[in-house]
């Protein structure tokens, strides 16, 4: 058995002249006037000038990231003896890289850890921080483990927060 052959005209006798709509071309993203092009340039080189503003003071703050690695490495690894003055030495090749040589390098005893205290918008070290530091080149005496990782803390916030005219 085979099937009944089909009429000419198949399905709805009203679609038979029906003409499918073409839609037109896809409308493009890129913008079509130069005012467009000119706002895009000016957004990308603020976007560069921005970028390599961040970038540079990124690199210019690499001795604060060194000093601080420094720091946190003489937290677990320090003699306890030695730790005021580590930590002395660390601050004042902090500083001498932050500031010029004729500022940093002749101050000792109160006049350094005062010069410390001036760079920074809060005073970081305490009073009793301030004699472990100026006096940490004359005693070789230990000091206590809570008053210890307290002059790290505050020598870290002083590498972090002083403000360096020739690195900010």
């Amino acid at each position: 058995m085979s099937a009944p052959p089909l009429p000419d005209t198949f399905g709805n006798y009203a679609l038979g002249d029906f003409v499918e709509v073409v839609s037109p071309a896809d409308i493009s993203w890129w913008p079509q006037t130069v005012g467009w092009w000119w706002l895009g340039a000016l957004l990308a080189g603020i976007a560069a000038y921005r970028g390599s503003k961040a970038l540079r003071r990124w690199y210019r703050n690499r001795y604060r990231r060194e000093a601080a690695q420094r720091l946190q490495r003489l937290a677990t690894a320090a003699n306890a003896g030695t730790l005021v003055a580590d930590i002395n030495r660390l601050l004042k090749l902090t500083a001498l890289v932050a500031y010029s040589r004729e500022q940093v390098a002749r101050l000792s005893g109160e006049e350094w850890v005062n010069f410390l205290n001036r760079q920074c918008p809060t005073r970081p070290f305490s009073p009793e921080h301030c004699d472990l530091l100026a006096l940490a080149g004359y005693t070789g005496r230990a000091v206590e483990a809570g008053t210890a990782q307290e002059l790290l803390a505050a020598s870290l916030a002083w590498v972090r927060e002083h403000e360096s005219p020739r690195h900010d």
